[in-house]
């Protein structure tokens, strides 16, 4: 009879100490695991208990949640991302250029700054 009154018994929720805490928080912010793994790993029941002690004892911003749940990039794929980024800032600047090139031939505007000789040379005197 006490066999039958256990299998009814939920766990009880665990109180863990603030070192515990601050020890599991640590090792998540260092990249050590996941949060998932530490509740793995330490025997979390919470599915967000972790989550909850990162936003409170931890150091990250997480007004910016995605910045925290990007993967770590290899070396080539950062690589094509700052080349794809590179390729983007050319397209841009292309633009930007045809725009203004645009701008001059109709409308009669001067928008780029022209450099005389005496300006540079002017210049090139005070930063001695």
């Amino acid at each position: 009879m006490k066999d039958k009154t256990n299998k009814g018994n939920k766990r009880t929720q665990r109180d863990y100490n603030l070192g515990f805490k601050l020890a599991v928080v640590s090792q998540v912010e260092k990249g050590e695991m996941t949060y998932k793994q530490a509740q793995k790993h330490y025997g979390i029941q919470g599915r967000s208990t972790v989550l909850v002690w990162l936003r409170k004892h931890g150091t990250l911003d997480w007004s910016k949640p995605n910045l925290f749940m990007k993967s770590k990039e290899t070396p080539a794929q950062k690589i094509k991302r700052l080349e794809r980024e590179l390729d983007d800032e050319k397209l841009k600047n292309k633009i930007l250029n045809t725009m203004i090139d645009i701008s001059d031939s109709q409308y009669g505007t001067s928008i780029r700054k022209k450099f005389s000789s005496q300006q540079s040379n002017a210049s090139g005197k005070n930063k001695k």
